[in-house]
């Protein structure tokens, strides 16, 4: 398995099976394919079996996921980032494991576990009333993570404290300590009088911010959107 990471503002990643290399992702990614490349789509596909399906649609990485194998010669099948952004990959393995935002996951080798670890509702002025989730990545072998905007990484020593808009998180080591903090008395139009919600990542580890948001990207674009129409 050979894998190269694309373009710049818009990224692609590229991988090339050999015969009996197989992949899995979240079903709907595919981008292209060569014309060796086989796929299964099953709710059953990957570990875990249907309590693995299960926990990957809390996660929010999709009830069913996507195998992609090479037939009888080597193939590539591509996937594209669906926003501006980076394609960061990640080793898995024992005591190696990651925590990403609730659409991070973008594909991995076919031992790669997708579950949800955390999962809080947040104001409606962060994302909606969407809640805020993460997707823990575990097992062993090789998975791709979908960033947003240009991607700045820390290491936080044990013990030290970084507080983050949930938005701007992208990834962190399972090493690193997460929770929610409410700053209380901002109160304005973008947060809708909740609070400023905050992520609070402690150390020891690593974490990858991101600096486009959703929910920022949500707000620019609504004054261009076209408003319903009415009966």
């Amino acid at each position: 398995m050979d894998a190269r990471i694309l373009g710049t503002v818009m990224p692609v990643l590229e991988v090339t099976l050999a015969p009996g290399d197989n992949l899995i992702a979240e079903a709907g990614q595919l981008s292209w394919m060569t014309e060796s490349i086989r796929l299964r789509t099953s709710s059953r596909v990957g570990p875990g079996g249907l309590l693995g399906a299960v926990k990957r649609a809390a996660a929010g990485a999709g009830w069913f996921l996507t195998e992609y194998t090479a037939a009888k010669s080597q193939g590539r099948v591509a996937f594209a980032a669906k926003l501006p952004g980076q394609i960061i990959p990640v080793t898995l393995g024992p005591g190696s494991e990651y925590l990403v935002h609730r659409h991070g996951f973008l594909c991995g080798t076919g031992d790669v576990r997708v579950a949800l670890t955390f999962q809080r509702r947040l104001g409606a002025g962060i994302f909606g009333g969407a809640g805020f989730t993460l997707q823990r990545l575990s097992g062993s072998g090789y998975a791709w993570a979908e960033l947003s905007g240009e991607v700045f990484q820390y290491t936080l020593a044990p013990g030290e404290t970084l507080r983050v808009h949930p938005g701007h998180v992208g990834m962190l080591d399972a090493t690193v300590g997460f929770d929610i903090t409410v700053l209380r008395g901002v109160r304005n139009i973008l947060f809708g009088g909740d609070g400023l919600f905050l992520a609070a990542l402690t150390g020891p580890g690593r974490v990858w911010l991101q600096s486009l948001t959703v929910s920022n990207l949500a707000h620019v674009l609504l004054p261009y959107l076209p408003e319903p129409q009415g009966n």
